[in-house]
């Protein structure tokens, strides 16, 4: 799955699939010249997670047709409320390891007021809002947790 939107002639980049996730790319997508500040947010994968540890690998599962755009329509929030030159929320699928990046999030503009505020905007609403599922491993288990 992979979607590029121009919001207001300006880029924005959305994307769920299985491909590892490379800040590099998402920040040269999102650099531009007016830009003043870049912030990017990477969630990686831990060995723990709240009342669990030994935590060694994470599934993700996400509602193709249905997930970018939901993530695609966060973006244009925060579009309408920031002043944001370019973006990108891309989030992985399938099993992931400890130290991978599940998630990035990458936003400039002209300054650091509007890029830090709506990248937070970004990462908080697509792991309350996008349809993603996560499933926790461990030695001897494995369970479905909320929140992607």
């Amino acid at each position: 799955m992979n979607s590029d939107q121009v919001h207001d002639g300006k880029p924005s980049w959305v994307d769920v699939g299985a491909k590892p996730l490379d800040a590099s790319r998402a920040t040269d997508f999102v650099s531009d010249a007016a830009a003043g500040c870049t912030v990017v947010f990477t969630g990686v994968v831990r060995d723990h997670s709240p009342g669990r540890t030994g935590v060694t690998e994470l599934e993700y599962e996400a509602y193709a047709g249905v997930v970018e755009a939901k993530i695609a329509d966060i973006v244009a929030e925060a579009r309408d409320t920031w002043d944001l030159i370019g973006v990108a929320a891309l989030h992985r699928t399938g099993s992931l390891t400890i130290g991978d990046a599940a998630v990035l999030v990458a936003v400039s503009s002209a300054h650091r007021n509007d890029a830090f505020p709506a990248a937070r905007f970004i990462i908080d609403e697509l792991k309350a809002r996008a349809p993603i599922w996560k499933k926790e491993h461990w030695p001897g288990g494995a369970e479905w947790v909320a929140g992607a």
